[in-house]
């Protein structure tokens, strides 16, 4: 039985890398996409009037609070009746990118929260403006705080990425579904994907585990918010 499965396994590889390839790409995109969404979005609801924070609570619990697989084919199916229509791959970096900027932006306001409003006010009085006292002061904080629940996200973004083999985007779960339909093994075929999973996981999970012990600061920490 184990020599009929690492027969299996050995075909499997070259499209289970493949798969791994995009499942990668499409899970850094929709990061950087949820961070350069979050970060404004998050600056706003504590430094923002209570028209912003407002419209950012709705945002949050809008994304936060509907099911992944909804939005994505509300993205993918609904869009096009507007006259939009993205291909499987952006429909998956948008998605994936703006359910990720919902969760983001809560990391931020945590860590900005925890910066203290003390040294925005004491920035204020030395004559900077509130811009100029965010990226200068708040901002470098801010990410080194963050990095524990950004490592987070970044594994459960690896996960949510399995969703997107329903609109026909080819990563790592819709190259096993591929695998079972050309050798009749699912049973082989889920245990393998299973393994790449744990291994990228695994790797994410390492490499943030030695960036934050290299940038944490002492006495503060953030809950994540998952």
């Amino acid at each position: 039985m184990m020599n009929a499965y690492f027969m299996f396994f050995s075909k499997a590889v070259p499209a289970m890398i493949k798969g791994s390839a995009l499942t990668i790409e499409i899970a850094v995109v929709s990061l950087m996409i949820g961070l350069l969404g979050g970060m404004p979005l998050a600056f706003l609801q504590v430094y923002g009037n209570r028209f912003f924070r407002m419209l950012c609570t709705v945002f949050a619990k809008l994304f936060r609070g509907t099911p992944l697989l909804v939005q994505l084919f509300l993205v993918y199916f609904g869009l096009p009746q507007f006259g939009i229509a993205l291909s499987p791959m952006y429909a998956a970096f948008l998605t994936l990118g703006v359910n990720s900027a919902a969760y983001q932006m809560e990391y931020i306001r945590g860590a900005v929260i925890s910066v203290g409003e003390g040294q925005m006010m004491t920035a204020r009085a030395m004559g900077m403006s509130k811009v100029k006292a965010i990226r200068v002061i708040i901002l470098p904080q801010v990410l080194r705080l963050m990095l524990p629940s950004w490592a987070n996200e970044a594994v459960y973004m690896i996960k949510n990425t399995a969703i997107v083999y329903l609109i026909a985007v080819p990563e790592l779960m819709a190259q096993t579904k591929i695998l079972i339909s050309r050798f009749y093994n699912p049973i082989e075929a889920y245990l393998t994907v299973a393994v790449f999973y744990f291994v990228i996981v695994g790797i994410i999970t390492l490499a943030f585990t030695v960036i934050e012990n290299k940038v944490r600061i002492p006495g503060l920490e953030m809950e994540d918010v998952r």
